[in-house]
């Protein structure tokens, strides 16, 4: 690994990794609870977060690693938009959906009763004047993507 990387590598781990921190403190320590697309956008973290370690050994494509974990957190940005178009009710979410259509028996609704109820996508847990989670995650994903993708090729000039 060139040492140039090693920092870089250092801070993509670190970052993603207070970054699941917080979604964790804040799902159990606050009781905020997360919806689907909340635990999707978790798993571009978990991903830069593996990538970012990786590099940290020798012998490891450092330079192509942190550009793929630097993808993933752009990804991870487009995925906090479409968040935040279900939570403005912009679109319809898939991944969200109500539930299922039709005839429903017994046995199932009875089985549907016993779970607890899942979080809504299209209703936040959490706002600030109007600012939720997800609208937090679209620049702080995109800019960290960004940053990471210039970090490398700056290493590498």
């Amino acid at each position: 690994m060139k040492t140039a990387s090693r920092p870089i590598a250092l801070s993509v781990a670190g970052i993603c990794l207070a970054s699941l921190a917080v979604a964790l403190v804040a799902q159990y320590g606050f009781g905020l609870r997360p919806c689907n697309l909340c635990l999707i956008q978790r798993v571009p973290f978990v991903l830069a977060a593996l990538l970012g370690l990786l590099a940290l050994r020798d012998g490891q494509p450092a330079a192509l690693l942190l550009r793929l974990a630097g993808t993933a957190l752009l990804i991870n940005g487009g995925i906090a938009v479409y968040h935040v178009g279900v939570e403005q009710h912009w679109w319809a979410s898939a991944v969200c959906s109500g539930g299922q259509q039709g005839a429903v028996a017994v046995a199932d609704l009875l089985a549907e009763m016993s779970k607890p109820a899942e979080a809504q996508c299209d209703s936040p847990a959490w706002s600030f004047h109007g600012i939720t989670m997800a609208a937090l995650n679209v620049p702080f994903s995109a800019l960290l993507g960004l940053g990471i993708l210039w970090a490398v090729k700056r290493s590498e000039a």
